[in-house]
């Protein structure tokens, strides 16, 4: 991966770009791929479709990755100027108590508040703290006065800034699914036999609508989702699975609750990792789902496969990942890219 790529994974994971609302992270996304690509359009949706034209090969390639990030949106201002969340994607309450997070295109700091101990109950601290009871303090006093900086439907994104933390590993939000985009831009760099489409979807988190309207429009012959998933080598019970694992690869999934790969992606995928000594693992276990689930049904069908880079603590306000894995990703989705 070259440097360019390693400081996209810090900007890519510093942007703003919840669900419905990925002003931030588009524009930066554009950018990029502007500086590769034969052509880049930016659909109704939201989504952005990048071609790089190929050699002379017949067939449609595309690989994918959504740009949004879970996070929230302000549904209220309550009488003393704190605003009520509603939450986009999935996000545990327990995750969210006391965070920073920022407010709108404006990007007002604020913190998730909860009442402090010393003022519960008994009963209170032995509950986990419900969604409902959670409000943003951005240092305000009244409804009116929070007003004049932010409105009903903004978006709030946790405030977390990337960090490396040693050779391979780095922190930060968001990796679910900027890592992804990171590779896809990497991609872009390359040129292919066959006509490249490297699209970055919007509101995956939110039932994949933007990969919805995707296929149909593309009408693409392969696409490979290039993802982020949850890595569960952490501590836990014995006879839990710790698979995924960060370090061992990026995961091929062969099932989730969405879709199938595609027996010859599958397969391809294999030989190419074996041939190649690219450490990969596969995914497990088979839950969850991606925007392979609406692009694999689009149209007459689309053959289709998902490669996750792994990173721990995903949907929430820091996640943890290694850049090996995804620079194994890359060089699997190149190599299997230039064996269709």
């Amino acid at each position: 991966m070259s440097n360019g790529g390693m400081m996209n994974i810090e900007k890519f994971s510093n942007a703003m770009g919840v669900s419905g609302d990925e002003w931030e992270i588009r524009r930066l996304l554009t950018e990029e791929a502007e500086k590769y690509a034969d052509s880049v359009e930016i659909d109704a949706m939201g989504n952005i479709i990048a071609l790089k034209r190929g050699t002379g090969g017949k067939k449609k390639l595309m690989a994918v990755a959504h740009m949004d990030e879970v996070g929230f949106l302000v549904t209220g201002i309550d009488e003393s100027g704190f605003l009520k969340l509603g939450r986009v994607g999935g996000i545990d309450p327990r995750v969210c108590v006391d965070k920073r997070v920022i407010v709108g295109r404006d990007k007002i700091p604020g913190v998730i508040m909860v009442k402090p101990i010393h003022l519960t109950s008994r009963d209170e601290r032995g509950k986990p703290v419900p969604f409902s009871s959670l409000l943003v303090d951005i240092g305000t006093e009244k409804k009116e006065e929070t007003a004049k900086y932010v409105k009903l439907g903004d978006p709030v994104a946790f405030d977390t800034k990337f960090e490396k933390l040693s050779n391979s590993m780095i922190k930060g939000k968001a990796f679910d699914d900027r890592l992804g985009c990171v590779a896809i831009i990497e991609l872009l760099k390359k040129r292919y036999k066959h006509d490249f489409y490297a699209v970055f979807t919007v509101q995956e988190e939110v039932v994949l609508r933007g990969a919805s309207v995707i296929g149909e429009r593309i009408k693409a012959d392969y696409a490979i989702i290039l993802e982020g998933t949850g890595a569960q080598d952490f501590p836990h019970k014995k006879d839990i699975n710790k698979s995924p694992k960060i370090g061992a690869g990026p995961c091929v999934t062969i099932k989730d609750g969405r879709s199938f790969a595609s027996k010859e992606l599958l397969k391809l995928t294999v030989k190419v990792a074996e041939e190649n000594k690219i450490p990969f693992q596969f995914k497990k276990p088979g839950v969850g789902g991606t925007d392979a689930g609406v692009l694999q049904i689009s149209g007459t069908g689309i053959k289709t496969i998902v490669y996750a880079t792994p990173a721990r603590y995903i949907h929430s306000p820091v996640s943890i990942s290694s850049v090996n894995d995804l620079k194994n990703k890359i060089n699997l989705t190149d190599l299997v890219l230039k064996s269709l």
